[in-house]
């Protein structure tokens, strides 16, 4: 007997790890629970077994997440190829206009979780300790002395930190319009307007 339209189709691993996601950024760790994220998705609870031992194997799996696409694409965007410090500060600012590079609500949700998880703490202080270090770099490979690489890293990492925790809201077009002067600011430099249109054109289309 054919009882395929009867039997509901098992979840992706990536599709739990969706949904806890969303649940994280909505409204913290506390309500990333199995049987609820078995609702969200119209699963039973047994199909989360298939993919995670249990509730701390999936919290693990999405800290992982956390550390391979935030922390991992700004180092990768860091070492890319620029022929300036301009460019190479449009590659790191390509994190900010891309959520598929770095999700800012998931940045914000790991740091709130992590003021009452003392290992978290450890983990995302690890985090902006080789994001900086990746930014820093960064400058030191356009000639900047120690210090003032240190400096300037530190400036642009905190505000992106800034804007993330205060919840700024910006239209693609007002950040555009603002990106030639942060990058004035943080580097000493004026982008070219050629610089400016290539990294226009990687977010426009």
């Amino acid at each position: 007997m054919d009882t395929t339209s009867r039997t509901k189709p098992r979840a992706s691993e990536d599709m739990w790890l969706d949904a806890a996601h969303e649940v994280l950024c909505e409204s913290g760790v506390e309500a990333v629970k199995v049987m609820p994220l078995a609702k969200r998705l119209g699963l039973t609870r047994t199909g989360f077994y298939w993919h995670f031992k249990d509730r701390d194997a999936l919290l693990e799996a999405m800290i992982t997440r956390w550390e391979d696409k935030n922390t991992g694409n700004l180092v990768a965007r860091c070492e890319a190829y620029a022929e300036t410090i301009c460019e190479a500060i449009y590659n790191l600012f390509d994190c900010w206009q891309d959520p598929d590079l770095f999700d800012s609500r998931l940045d914000l949700a790991v740091r709130n979780w992590a003021r009452n998880d003392a290992a978290l703490q450890t983990r995302v202080s690890r985090a902006d300790d080789l994001r900086r270090e990746a930014i820093t770099d960064l400058f030191r490979r356009f000639g900047f002395d120690e210090a003032q690489a240190t400096t300037r890293a530190m400036t642009v990492l905190y505000t992106q930190v800034g804007y993330i925790s205060m919840l700024i809201e910006e239209d693609a077009e007002t950040r555009f319009s603002r990106t030639r002067d942060y990058i004035e600011i943080f580097t000493g430099t004026r982008p070219s307007e050629a610089e400016e249109r290539r990294f226009r054109a990687r977010h426009t289309g």
